[in-house]
């Protein structure tokens, strides 16, 4: 008898099969890998080890946010990035603000702060400013408001008497110094804060050091403000208040030139000449005895300090030295001043300053 072999051949079918689940499980491997990859390694390449930011501006939609993220050039996935994305329904968890990208971070990482809201802050920074237009215009350089959004703020008759304070001495709120805000912090928020800051700025003995001098804090900042315009260096600030005081005291007129200047609204002048000083104008201090309205400038603290911390001295007057040191010569008596003065204006003559 002759016996068949069994054929051990693998059936096409089962072959078929065998190569389909080898390459199912090949995608699925990959798969998982390019899920694993979006989720948990780094996706994120900071150029030259600095940490970049991103600026999301109030009311940005998802195709801004990004396209504003892909235009910093730091997404090494971005198709992992944007399928992330949409698992987590970021779209509908957009909060503005100014956040810091950091190197190596991952795209969950990244998106959970982003939905967050963790943003990172501003230290805004602000010193030797003249007027509210030009606070505005610092103000916006450094956080998303624009500067007409922040003026008219200023400007707002409700939040100067909210806070206690008259259009002219607003000003005086605002004490210049570093402050971290968020980048998308609204212009009445912003003046909420500086409000706080100037209620422990003055809660610092500064009240207790004014009332001791018969004024209000805003008589300080006003007088500080001349201090500010007249003084070109801080070791001069006490003494030129002192002057100023002195003047109150003998019911003499401050004569301050800024005032003048401040009251033409014209900062382009450089010498004060005897036309100037007849406008009509509470900030007049040739025409008006006491302190003015409100601050010629937004004052210094330093000038805030030494209002309060005056030298005492016997000065009634002070000129610009001869030598545009930035110094002052002082006197007790009008004839010295005048001397004094007569030099001064023969060096403008000089140099030809003649407004």
């Amino acid at each position: 008898m002759v016996r068949k072999k069994i054929s051990r051949k693998t059936p096409p079918v089962l072959k078929i099969s065998f190569y389909a689940v080898l390459v199912a499980l090949i995608i699925a491997l990959y798969v998982l890998f390019r899920v694993y990859k979006a989720i948990f390694l780094p996706s994120i390449d900071v150029k030259n080890d600095t940490d970049k930011y991103l600026l999301i501006r109030t009311g940005a939609g998802i195709e801004e946010v990004m396209a504003d993220i892909k235009k910093l050039q730091v997404l090494t996935d971005e198709k992992g990035f944007e399928w992330l994305a949409k698992k987590k329904n970021y779209a509908s968890n957009i909060h503005p603000g100014r956040y810091r990208i950091e190197k190596n971070m991952t795209n969950n990482e990244l998106l959970n702060m982003l939905r967050s809201g963790l943003q990172e802050p501003v230290m805004v920074t602000f010193n030797n400013i003249r007027t509210l237009e030009e606070l505005a215009g610092r103000i916006a350089r450094q956080l998303e408001p624009d500067s007409t959004d922040f003026l008219k703020a200023f400007k707002d008759t409700s939040y100067v008497k909210k806070y206690g304070f008259s259009k002219e001495t607003f000003p005086a709120m605002f004490i210049p110094d570093s402050y971290e805000f968020y980048w998308n912090t609204a212009p009445n928020k912003f003046i909420e804060r500086m409000s706080a800051e100037y209620v422990t700025f003055w809660s610092k003995g500064r009240f207790t050091k004014a009332g001791e001098l018969g004024f209000t804090p805003a008589e300080v900042s006003t007088l500080a403000s001349l201090v500010d315009q007249e003084s070109l260096y801080n070791d001069e600030n006490q003494r030129i208040a002192g002057v100023f005081i002195n003047r109150i005291k003998s019911k003499i007129p401050l004569q301050s030139d800024p005032s003048i200047i401040f009251a033409w609204n014209d900062f382009s002048i450089r010498r004060v000449l005897n036309k100037h000083k007849e406008i009509d104008s509470p900030y007049n201090t040739y025409k008006h005895r006491g302190i003015p309205p409100g601050p010629v400038c937004i004052p210094s603290v330093s000038a805030i300090d030494a209002v309060l911390n005056y030298e005492q001295h016997s000065y009634l007057y002070f000129c610009a030295k001869e030598d545009f040191s930035g110094y002052h010569n002082f006197a007790k008596t009008l004839s010295q001043h005048n001397e004094n003065a007569r030099s001064y204006q023969k060096a403008l003559n000089r140099r030809k300053i003649y407004n």
